[in-house]
């Protein structure tokens, strides 16, 4: 089939990308910005998502649309809640009403966990609007839909707003982790890469017009991923918990009270935690020591005869 992800530029989109490019599927990406990843089997389309007739005529005879544009980082979506709402709610309806013109056989939405939370703010609540744009759709036009609500990622081709990318740039820099808050909140982190297959792997009829919650199969403490990263590093970096009077997004779920439950999608094979965090500090150790060569996992200085 014919899919076109807009946002696909970005750390999940172009990760989705390719997996459907993998799995056999023509891909088209949208994004206000040109993907540093783009194969060149995918298409191109350099634009803005408020721009209604450029994304009509982008939609035009694919089947499938994936919706991964607009703020996607809880601390911007605070700071500019207007832009959140211009980026994330009228930029879905404009992919919404295109689908529905194109009449795609799949619409699929980056939801988060937080649209269940009583956290998140503005990101949670543009979240839960688009959420309610697309039941609308469903139920006025049987527009087929998938939302997906996705949990901690981390992994290669994230930016520095992903808690991971964060402390380990910190690590590697710094030789040190700071942590506001005493580290005991826990959290279910997903590689992207097993976030992308199984964003695919949605597709299937069992997932037409349902919620589905992507998220890790491990449980961590906070505190227990910093003791995990200073082992990694060879016990050469120092954990600061410093004490903070900012509202933690959640300690244990990030779940309240909500009647719209989420089908859970687990994978048979899925990266382990230890193994996913210990790629991403190679990714990320070529591009924070550039003139470092590996010994291994940790680095050491090359010199000049």
């Amino acid at each position: 089939m014919k899919a076109i992800i807009f946002g696909g530029s970005g750390f999940l989109g172009s990760h989705v990308a390719d997996a459907l490019d993998d799995a056999g599927h023509k891909v088209i990406i949208y994004d206000i910005k040109r993907s540093a990843h783009v194969r060149k089997t995918q298409k191109m389309i350099i634009g803005d998502i408020l721009d209604q007739k450029k994304v009509e005529n982008a939609v035009k005879g694919c089947d499938l649309v994936y919706n991964f544009a607009g703020i996607a980082d809880i601390d911007e979506a605070s700071r500019k809640p207007v832009e959140s709402v211009k980026s994330n709610v009228l930029g879905n309806a404009i992919l919404l009403e295109a689908s529905r013109k194109a009449r795609i056989k799949r619409f699929v939405f980056a939801s988060t966990l937080y649209v269940y939370s009583a956290s998140g703010a503005f990101y949670r609540s543009t979240k839960q609007a688009c959420e309610l744009l697309i039941e609308n759709y469903n139920e006025m036009f049987k527009l087929p839909f998938t939302i997906l609500r996705y949990g901690s990622l981390y992994g290669p081709r994230s930016k520095e707003s992903n808690f991971i990318h964060r402390i380990i740039k910190q690590a590697l820099t710094q030789k040190k982790i700071i942590r506001y808050g005493d580290g005991e909140e826990i959290r279910e982190y997903i590689h992207v890469l097993d976030a992308a297959k199984e964003s695919v792997e949605i597709l299937s009829k069992e997932f037409a017009n349902q919620y589905v919650i992507l998220t890790g199969n491990q449980q961590m403490r906070i505190k227990d991923l910093l003791m995990m990263i200073k082992e990694i590093l060879g016990n050469k970096i120092k954990l600061e918990f410093l004490p903070t009077k900012e509202k933690i997004h959640y300690e244990i779920t990030p779940y309240s009270f909500s009647p719209k439950i989420g089908k859970r999608l687990v994978s048979r094979t899925y990266l382990d935690l230890s193994q996913g965090v210990l790629e991403t500090i190679r990714d990320f150790h070529n591009q924070y020591n550039p003139r470092h060569n590996y010994n291994g996992i940790m680095a050491t200085d090359v010199k000049k005869k």
